[in-house]
């Protein structure tokens, strides 16, 4: 087991101390910034607190400018598609704003057996999900341990259906120590996810009552034990609404600079989940430092610039009109047709009784697949980079001299086809292949090139084609 670590990378006091001397900086200063990052260099601390502060409305169009610009030249039109797969709803946490926690009696508990992630699987496997994010709370069935989440990555992968699968399984789990994280990577997972909700010591404290999840800096430095294990693909972020999203971007990024200092390497993505009520929870209901619209989209313009080459993750907690706004100026991973009950794909509404908190777009995966398609972007269902090896520094060899594109975009289009061919509906059929007509028009020769044919086979009927 590694030695334990102390989150010291989170510096409180120089947060606060630059947040104050970064409150309603020139807009000289602030345009000076925006042309450092259209660069694709990243911003450094200082600069991220001078956007933080920001308030002027033309000032904030040039930012989600910038922002779209960055997404744009980095990302292209593809935004990778998932869903989440909830296997238990049991929890010995005491987190006063979540429904899973250990004393919430309005809760239905439920932990699904291994023929029930087999059909839950089936349901998203057939409505044409290739990415699965798996979701546990902490508390295996059966005293298994962690031996159930990987039996259940195991079903996962095993589970097919027609021309169906699941080519990737993400995973939300609570903290394990090195030995596990390295159990997890021999399982075949791809990206390691787990969120610390609140960087700010004292609200956590405040929050997280009683449980494992109580150590804050277990929790911290869990992707330190995750890169140490192996697993170079993780993914961090804040649940905004906890404590003053500012510190929480400021810290976020302390994080962040830790992983790279220390590994070479930062968090493959950084999901923006921000608080919604949850059953029992008259904590959720009221957020304390609720996050408005305006400022939800400014926090994901700042990550992108910031953290250009990093994924950014929204999830269906938000609104069908909120995720659009946020596609257009840095997100580029997304759920669809989600459920966060487990067993919830069974019953196609849900369970808010059985859920970890209540999702703002039900809509099926076809729906926003076609809505997706109709704004330009391409729905991509590629996992390709995982299984060929193009993770962690190596991602980022490929990313940053902009080579990765003529991987992205042809593997994007090369699975939007496997969608349309196997599983869209009509309306979405004709939808996408209009957008694909537009998008290889614009697409230069070399990337045509490589698409055409590739999109070709899929066509002929061979499944699973990248590069």
């Amino acid at each position: 087991m590694s030695t334990e670590l102390k989150a010291e990378f989170v510096n409180a006091q120089a947060i606060n101390d630059c947040l104050r001397s970064a409150d309603a900086p020139e807009p000289a200063r602030v345009r000076a910034i925006l042309d450092h990052a259209r660069a694709l260099e990243g911003l450094d601390f200082e600069e991220v607190a001078m956007l933080i502060g920001v308030r002027d409305a033309g000032l904030l169009e040039e930012m989600f400018a910038a922002a779209r610009a960055v997404k744009e030249e980095i990302y292209g039109s593809r935004l990778v598609m998932f869903a989440p797969l909830y296997v238990t709803n049991h929890c010995v946490n005491e987190c006063t704003y979540c429904a899973f926690r250990a004393n919430n009696k309005e809760l239905v508990r439920r932990s699904l057996t291994q023929q029930e992630i087999a059909a839950e699987t089936k349901i998203l496997v057939e409505q044409g999900h290739k990415r699965l994010l798996l979701v546990a709370g902490e508390c295996y069935p059966d005293g298994k341990g962690l031996d159930y989440v990987i039996d259940a990555i195991g079903t996962v992968y095993a589970t097919h259906s027609g021309r169906g699968e699941i080519r990737r399984v993400n995973v939300n789990v609570a903290p394990p120590d090195v030995d596990d994280l390295r159990r997890l990577k021999a399982a075949g997972i791809g990206t390691y996810q787990c969120f610390q909700e609140t960087y700010h010591r004292e609200t956590y404290a405040k929050v997280h009552l009683r449980g494992p999840k109580a150590d804050f800096d277990w929790r911290a430095t869990v992707m330190d034990r995750a890169m140490e294990a192996g697993i170079d693909d993780v993914g961090i972020g804040p649940l905004f609404g906890l404590y003053d999203w500012r510190f929480e971007v400021l810290a976020t990024l302390q994080h962040i600079r830790h992983l790279e200092q220390r590994f070479g390497c930062g968090p493959h993505t950084i999901s923006v989940p921000r608080l919604e009520p949850a059953a029992g929870s008259e904590f959720a209901l009221r957020p304390p430092y609720a996050v408005s619209d305006a400022d939800f989209l400014k926090i994901i313009a700042i990550l992108r610039l910031a953290v250009p080459y990093t994924g950014m993750i929204m999830s269906t907690r938000e609104t069908a009109e909120m995720r659009r706004k946020s596609f257009q100026i840095g997100i580029s991973q997304t759920s669809a047709g989600s459920r966060t009950d487990p067993g919830g794909y069974e019953h196609s509404a849900g369970d808010f009784n059985t859920s970890q908190f209540a999702v703002g777009d039900t809509r099926p995966l076809d729906e926003v697949v076609r809505e997706i398609a109709s704004m330009g972007f391409t729905p991509s269902f590629c996992t390709a980079c995982y299984r060929a090896g193009r993770t962690g520094t190596d991602f980022m060899d490929l990313a940053k001299p902009g080579a990765i594109k003529y991987h992205c975009e042809p593997n994007a289009l090369s699975t939007f086809t496997e969608y349309l061919e196997d599983f869209a509906s009509a309306e979405t059929k004709c939808a996408g292949e209009q957008h694909i007509l537009r998008q290889m028009a614009a697409m230069n020769e070399q990337q045509n090139r490589i698409a055409q044919p590739m999109m070709n086979r899929v066509r002929a009927g061979e499944r699973d084609v990248f590069v």
